[in-house]
């Protein structure tokens, strides 16, 4: 079963139980069935900093993914830790759903590119 912890530090009301549903969806029809997952709402200045920390590129985004297992093959009993998606919702809007789905196929692996983007459009 996959495990999903929803931290909204964003000051903006969120429906987190949608998030939740929305990831699971998505790592079920990609495959994943057991794993943790992390999803963080957070401030422009949150996640500026963040994309400055980690990218080296000072300003704020819609989404960003700090992966950890993705699809790696793991040992026995040790649990998948898929990693977390950030999410900005000052910077998405109401429509954060896309970038969710933009930051969970990051966590399993995929670059940009035409079969992200077709597996986008099949999710939202």
């Amino acid at each position: 079963m996959i495990e999903i912890e929803v931290a909204n530090r964003s000051g903006v009301d969120v429906d987190e139980q949608a998030a939740v549903e929305l990831a699971r969806r998505v790592l079920a029809a990609e495959g994943i069935d057991d794993g943790e997952l992390g999803i963080a709402f957070v401030s422009p200045e949150e996640i500026r900093v963040l994309k400055r920390d980690h990218l080296g590129v000072d300003e704020a985004t819609d989404v960003l993914s700090f992966p950890i297992d993705g699809r790696e093959r793991l040992p026995a009993g040790v649990p998948r830790q898929l990693g977390d998606a950030v999410l900005c919702p000052e910077v998405t809007g109401a429509a954060w759903q896309a970038p969710l789905v933009h930051g969970l196929l990051h966590l399993l692996g995929y670059d940009h590119g035409h079969e992200m983007e077709a597996r986008e459009e099949a999710y939202t």
